[in-house]
Order: C-alpha cells, then structure tokens, then sequence
C-alpha cells in the first residue's frame, strides 16, 4: 500500500484551510496500516502533535451512541419500533410548530411561543436514531436554560430530559429528515434501561471490552493539558481564532450521546475497528453482531427524507441509524455500504465492513465547512487508491 499521496494531501492542509494540527489514522483488519501526524497541538504552535493528544470529536460520539443502543436492541431490551415514551414518559405528548422551514437557511428554531399544535404521531426509537423524530438541535432553548438555572448547572442526562422533551418539534415524528438531538435522547434511554450512566454503560460494554482507556466525556483535571488547540472559523469572515467552548455540554454533569466525548485518535479508531471487523474488536472481545452493524448501516430514509439529508452535502451518500452510509458507487472509490460520520470541529470517521477498513482523521476547527465537502471526501478517496494499488 502506497500512502504517498495521501501524505503529501494532509501536508497541505496547513497552509490551504490553516489546519495546523491534524492526526489520520487507517486500520485494516485490526492492523495500522497508515498513520501521519502533522502540526501542532498548542495555540503558540511551538508543541507538535503526538497519539497522546485528545480531541473533541463532537457528533463522532453518535457512531458509539449507536453502537450502545444496538447493543440492548440485540438483547431485546430496547425495541426499535417501540415508542420513547416507553423509557421516557416526559416525550408522551409533543408539540409541533406549524411553520419551520426545515432545510432552509437561515432559520430559527421554534420557541414555546410559536404556533404549535399536539403531535399526532408517537416518537419511535428508530426515528431517533435516524433523526426522523422532529426533535430540534436548539441547545439553547428556554426549556434548556430554565433547566441549567433550576439544578445549578447540575442537571443530570436524564434530568435534562425533562427541558427537551418541552421543546416544540419541528415536523411530524417520521415525516422528514433534521439533524436533532435524537442521540442526546437516546443516552438517557441507555440509562433508563441498563440502571447505569450513559459513561458508566459504555465503559462497561464499549470501552473495557476494546481496552480503551483514553475515552472521556469529562477529561480528568492532571489531563486538561492534553487536549488540543481548538479553532473557530467564522462563517461569515472566513477568520479563524480560538474557539470560547462546548455549546453541546449541556450542563456540568450532562453526558453528551450526540457529542460528548474526548478521546485520543487510537482509542477512537478502535471502536471503528471493531465496527469494520464484523463487530471483534483488536482485543478478540466482540461488542456488536454482524446483523446490527448491517441494520446500522443500510439507507433507513424515505425519498422525501433523503431529499432533506442531500442538502447536507454528503454526496452519494444516504443516513442510517445514527450514520451516512454510501449508495451511490459512483460518488466515491469505496464500496457501497461504508459509513461512518463526522463531528464539528472536523473529525472524520469511515467504517468499510466489506474490506475491513477503517479511517479516522481528526483535527480542531469549528465551523469549517470545507472539511465536509472536500477534505473528508479526499482523504477517503486517497486512501482508496493506496490500498487497491497494493
């Protein structure tokens, strides 16, 4: 396998979009095939990158959040047509607003005082898993605050359940596509389910199994020093400058599932190895089945749904259960039934079953949109072209 080009395109990185520290890493068959640090780490660019480093990886947490649901599904202890209020009674009776322009820019998220009526149809796990639930991504709605306000900022996951089941939906449950905090949800549902902490539930069946260690939704104090320089680019100047925080933690004690989680590039590409291996991870200790990772990844979106998820720019692509998934051969030099995602500052997460094959980038910036469009994409297709050359 010849990475020769793959290793002078992350090169670029720097002086094309200022991406001053990158970490990629390729995995086949349990193996690292591939592996290429560049940059620096620190605000003063003077620390270069090293495996030690931890990156947020924003909405990279939903492919574990996934995993873990599926998990209980395989043990008939979730079911994915069951309805949330099930677990969650607080979803019972949801509001819809009645004029949300879903897919147009720029919008604002329904508030309590916009025109709402009662949601006629049940919120079902599977919608939330493949964000067809209605559900908003507005993290900083009234019912959100009047929560962090009323426990100290101490809200628990499953406290904060209470502020978003409050919030207004933006459509029908299962009627259309909206990245939402359907994941978020799904955290306290493990919760709920398995009498543990979304953290403690995923160490236990996640975690401990594959020997990941480095894996935190809150990074201990002694390792704070670790985690890298954080970038936020506006959209509006294209300038760059350090990012001020984490707009999805959204309290002191709240345990992300839609992207929560700090972790080093090793620890992270040990989950997608296990994913891309039938479910076995490095350690010989399997986390998932076969037939879960293929109900994970197939295209779970009708026409009018996928119509809605085109216009994130994925292209090729349609979303399963918490992940895009390729359905469209031409669009790319993988195979049809890779997936993955990506998270907000810019990580990068690809799953390939059929030759064993995972990839995970990570880098820092905030509101770069160009990672979606051309790195991810180019990065993908580059490690494509090194292992078919083999």
């Amino acid at each position: 396998m010849d990475f020769t080009k793959l290793t002078a395109y992350l090169n670029t990185l720097e002086a094309a979009y200022e991406v001053h520290g990158l970490d990629c890493k390729v995995m086949k068959e349990h193996k690292p095939v591939y592996r290429h640090m560049k940059g620096h780490s620190d605000y003063g660019l003077s620390v270069p990158v090293s495996e030690h480093d931890l990156y947020q990886v924003y909405s990279c947490t939903k492919v574990i959040t996934m995993t873990a649901v599926m998990q209980l599904i395989e043990q008939s202890k979730i079911g994915l047509n069951d309805e949330l209020e099930k677990y969650l009674p607080e979803f019972a009776d949801m509001q819809v607003a009645t004029d949300f322009p879903i897919g147009e820019w720029p919008f604002k998220w329904p508030t309590l005082s916009s025109p709402l009526v009662p949601a006629k149809n049940k919120i079902l796990i599977h919608d939330l898993m493949s964000m067809t639930a209605g559900l908003s991504y507005d993290v900083f709605s009234e019912a959100i605050q009047e929560k962090k306000r009323e426990t100290g900022n101490k809200a628990s996951t499953r406290q904060m359940m209470e502020a978003i089941a409050r919030m207004p939906l933006i459509c029908e449950p299962g009627t259309r596509y909206s990245y939402a905090l359907g994941h978020d949800v799904l955290a306290a549902v493990v919760e709920v389910v398995s009498g543990l902490t979304f953290s403690q539930y995923l160490r236990k069946n996640i975690f401990d199994p594959l020997a990941i260690t480095q894996m935190y939704f809150r990074v201990p104090e002694n390792e704070t020093y670790r985690i890298s320089a954080q970038y936020m680019r506006d959209m509006n100047t294209g300038v760059m400058a350090p990012s001020s925080g984490m707009i999805f933690q959204l309290s002191d004690e709240y345990e992300s599932g839609g992207a929560g989680l700090t972790c080093t590039v090793d620890a992270y590409s040990m989950v997608l190895d296990a994913l891309a291996n039938d479910g076995v991870g490095a350690t010989g200790e399997r986390i998932i089945q076969p037939e879960s990772i293929h109900t994970m990844s197939r295209n779970w979106l009708t026409d009018q749904q996928l119509e809605d998820f085109k216009k994130s720019g994925k292209v090729g692509y349609g979303y399963g259960l918490g992940v895009r998934t390729l359905i469209d051969g031409s669009c790319s030099k993988g195979p049809v039934g890779e997936f993955g995602w990506d998270g907000a500052a810019g990580a990068y997460a690809l799953i390939d079953p059929i030759n064993h094959i995972s990839i995970f980038c990570a880098h820092e910036i905030l509101g770069m949109l160009a990672a979606y469009s051309e790195i991810h994409p180019t990065v993908r297709d580059l490690v494509y072209e090194a292992v078919k050359g083999e």
